[in-house]
């Protein structure tokens, strides 16, 4: 159990935290520097022993320094979610500054750290959530548009507030919940990036409005060492933070999973080792 991570390095005074794809270096994929395409990539806390530890051993290559007086929870479940959205926002969707971006389901820590990157971009917001709470939490981020996907038909909402135009980018890790009203709102040459599906894998795309509207569906998982680099530079310059909901004891692992087990989280939950 457990991905991120942060910690000190033993023997040492270094505070590092932790990348948790975990590449071989040899294959075609990582010698092009794209290391989360690895033909034998693998997480940690998933294909690997997770992070809820109090020793962890991983390559030299997955820790990056940051400085001593960075928060420690905020750090601690910092890597994966934002890595994740920078790569499927700045890499793939290549998101540019006044467009429009749907990210569905707001409040995990995907969709938030998709948030938080595209305001740092400057494109202009919309989020979905069943939750009024959460949509309200997503406004104080910065969100521009709230919807709630329960007593809204978020795809004609959206055409409906901009003139039938829909948005450039649909950031959609919910799946086949989702899927139909994130094309519905996806606009002309519009780009819908993925890297989950949490309510169901199988969705069911009209090729004739893909090319009709020539839409690029793209697929995105976790990031390279370039990315991961770029993202740890934002956490050392204090941005990009990742909300914290609750914060655990290890004695207290059973209410951490029941904390996210419930959906009513907003952000990351944290377990601490002593």
């Amino acid at each position: 159990m457990g991905a991120d991570a942060v910690g000190i390095v033993d023997g040492t005074d270094e505070l590092v935290v932790v990348n948790p794809g975990i590449s071989d270096g040899t294959c075609e994929y990582c010698l092009r520097g794209e290391q989360s395409l690895c033909v034998r990539f693998k997480l940690l806390g998933e294909h690997l022993p997770g992070t809820i530890a109090e020793c962890i051993v991983v390559p030299e290559a997955n820790v990056a320094r940051i400085p001593r007086d960075t928060p420690i929870p905020e750090a601690a479940a910092f890597s994966l979610s934002t890595l994740t959205a920078w790569r499927m926002l700045v890499t793939r969707a290549q998101l540019r500054p006044d467009e429009h971006v749907l990210i569905q389901g707001i409040g995990g820590g995907v969709a938030i750290a998709a948030l938080q990157i595209a305001r740092h971009i400057g494109a202009h917001v919309w989020v979905t959530s069943s939750s009024d709470a959460k949509l309200a939490r997503a406004r104080e981020l910065g969100a521009d548009e709230t919807l709630n996907y329960n007593t809204t038909d978020v795809a004609s909402e959206i055409r409906a507030r901009t003139g039938k135009r829909g948005v450039d980018v649909v950031v959609d890790s919910v799946g086949q919940a989702s899927w139909q009203s994130s094309l519905g709102a996806l606009g002309k040459f519009g780009r819908l990036v993925t890297c989950g599906a949490t309510s169901g894998p199988t969705v069911t795309t009209d090729a004739r409005k893909l090319f009709w509207n020539q839409w690029t569906i793209l697929g995105s998982t976790m990031g390279n060492n370039a990315e991961f680099a770029t993202v740890v530079n934002e956490l050392r310059e204090r941005r990009l933070l990742p909300p914290i909901d609750s914060v655990f004891d290890i004695t207290q692992g059973r209410e951490a999973f029941e904390r996210l087990e419930s959906g009513a989280q907003f952000g990351k939950v944290v377990v601490r080792v002593a």
